[in-house]
């Protein structure tokens, strides 16, 4: 605006100046030579200012507006609105189920060549295992601790539970699940004994070592059973993702039958969390569970940065201290890579484009948020029928499960896992465990943010139209929504991706492909970015891209110090002959 009112000044003056020589052009002829040239100089001022400044245009700064006053900056070149809807809008399908569930579903009954546990178990063999970090993780390592029993030929002893861990929760496994169900339902499979019977009146003490990552059968039976024959009783200590990801099918539904079925809470805690899913349902027919994973420790030991300045940096950076192994991360790099949880508004619009109006009632599974209020504010702004455990459930109810971090986390699984729509911002222990129950029972929806893709939309939220954005995130999200086949067999981590317990239900599917074939058609067709085509197989398989790096098998290599007919070693704990290859665990407080 000054310059264009700078440019008039200069125009004026210049009309002006020829004005006053037109009418005294007689007796100022003489010095007609001198204001040509300053004319002259006056025009070519002009025009290097015109040329230097920016061209007059119709900027407008303005705020998007999102719905309920939700708004975030925005600077656009032409006139665009992005305007939230309070409504989710019309998407031709049914936001609470996923299609084609009908045809599959759950199964992990053993084939006739799985050895029973009375004719697999040597008597004089025990398999004590203590598990790491917090209860899903836990989890990971109770059900593989069946299998190694199995594969070992052992009796299993009850699990213990990590109790020292960030967590600090005291429980043991009978606190926690319900310990004589777990026994007899497995009975079939493995011995599961309480405690290791005394010898000769003596309490037997295990021999502890530990197994690395990912160690498939045949390192059990090279590491382990040479060390159990000749000890008889056996402790595998920080016992989490210490079995290969891929096994035979026998093995993989045992491990189904484990976690979907033997692992059950105790009474109490079932009691708790179907009041809070009860409470729920009287709110609505149907509700969406968010796993936020928004707490100050899990945003610092991602490496990520939200804006928040040199505040930010310094609270992240503290708590980033306490990890003195951990690598210095680029923020920028983590993001782009999608290894950042998303913010809580990006969750909300992300939801709203997926067609999730504002009425929906909403159920966050969430420790201390970072940020607080002022954090949380736009995702409630734009979903304010917002809970948790503690705004549906009185404090004396929750009292019981209060001070054990275990239990509470119990209570959000059991309302996320009955959840008609499971929403997780991260891929941790939880979200796995979480995702392949629900596909086991029948297909629930389960979201999982296209982090790597939606974060390229949120840089450019302010230069698109709200119907721009929302079908893009549509497309980005084909593969990321629980589908049926959505991964590839064998993709990904088991307990997330249990595809040796998905049984097809032909005769339902063979009536049903023949009136879905023109939708698949469609989807196919839909699949573009930036009017590029792609390849559906690829879209589908692109969420495990990056998790696969961190989620492979280790392929079992023998070490040359392992027991290759040699003694045992002289030392109780064994770990710096058996772990010489594996890698600093930074990851367990916050995989759950």
């Amino acid at each position: 605006m000054k310059k264009k009112k700078r440019d008039n000044t200069v125009v004026i003056g210049v009309q002006v100046l020829f004005g006053v020589l037109f009418h005294r052009r007689r007796r100022l002829h003489h010095l007609l030579p001198l204001f040509s040239a300053v004319a002259g100089f006056l025009l070519f001022l002009l025009s290097v200012l015109s040329f230097l400044s920016p061209p007059i245009t119709n900027h407008k700064h303005h705020r998007s507006s999102f719905n309920n006053g939700v708004e975030v900056p925005a600077k656009v070149e032409r006139e665009r609105v992005f305007h939230v809807p309070t409504t989710g809008g019309s998407l031709g399908r049914d936001i609470w189920s996923s299609r084609k569930s009908k045809f599959y579903y759950g199964c992990s009954n053993a084939s006739n060549k799985f050895l029973a546990a009375g004719v697999n178990t040597h008597s004089n063999r025990y398999l004590m295992i203590a598990t790491s970090g917090g209860l899903n993780q836990q989890r990971t390592g109770i059900t593989d601790a069946v299998v190694a029993a199995y594969l070992l030929n052992a009796n299993l002893v009850v699990p213990k539970l990590d109790q020292k861990s960030f967590w600090k929760d005291t429980s043991n496994f009978a606190e926690i699940f319900d310990v004589d169900w777990f026994i007899s339902y497995l009975a079939k499979d493995v011995e599961v004994i309480k405690q290791i019977p005394s010898k000769r009146g003596r309490v037997v003490t295990p021999y502890t070592m530990r197994v690395p990552r990912k160690c498939n059968p045949r390192c059990y039976q090279s590491r382990v059973l040479p060390v159990l024959n000749k000890k008889h009783a056996v402790q595998l200590t920080k016992f989490d993702y210490r079995l290969a990801n891929r096994l035979d099918t026998d093995l993989q539904k045992l491990r189904c039958r484990v976690n979907y079925h033997a692992l059950k809470f105790t009474d109490g805690i079932l009691e708790m969390g179907e009041k809070l899913v009860e409470r729920m349902r009287i709110k609505s027919k149907h509700f969406i569970a968010l796993h936020l994973r928004f707490e100050p420790d899990m945003l610092a030991f991602s490496g990520c940065y939200y804006g928040g300045g040199e505040k930010e940096r310094r609270e992240l950076g503290a708590i980033r201290k306490r990890w003195k192994t951990l690598h210095i991360r680029n923020p920028d790099k983590e993001r782009r890579h999608g290894k950042c949880p998303l913010t809580p508004l990006e969750v909300g619009l992300m939801l709203r484009a997926l067609g999730f109006g504002s009425d929906v009632d909403i159920y966050v599974a969430s420790g201390e948020v970072y940020g607080g209020e002022e954090t949380l504010a736009p995702l409630k702004e734009l979903f304010p029928n917002f809970h948790s455990k503690e705004t549906i459930a009185s404090k004396e109810e929750l009292a019981p499960f209060s001070t054990f971090s275990s239990r509470m986390a119990a209570l959000d699984f059991i309302v996320c896992d009955e959840s008609d729509v499971f929403v997780t911002n991260n891929n941790g222990n939880m979200a796995r465990m979480l995702a392949g129950r629900r596909r086991y029972f029948g297909h629930k929806p389960t979201i999982r943010p296209n982090a790597k893709k939606l974060y390229r939309l949120f840089l450019n939220l302010n230069n698109m139209t709200w119907e721009e954005f929302s079908s893009r995130v549509r497309t980005h999200q084909i593969g990321f929504m629980g589908e049926p086949n959505e991964v590839k067999p064998g993709r990904g981590e088991f307990h997330e991706n249990p595809s040796s317990c998905i049984c097809e239900n032909s005769e339902a599917k063979a009536k049903g492909d023949s009136g879905s074939q023109s939708q698949a058609l469609v989807s196919i067709k839909n699949v573009t970015e930036n009017n590029t085509r792609k390849d559906l197989g690829e879209v589908l398989d692109e969420q495990f891209t990056e998790d696969d790096q961190d989620l492979s098998d280790t392929d079992y290599v023998e070490n040359e110090n392992g027991f290759r007919g040699k003694g045992l070693p002289n030392r109780t704990d064994s770990d710096s002959s058996l772990l010489k290859s594996e890698q600093p665990e930074l990851e367990e407080m916050f995989s759950d």
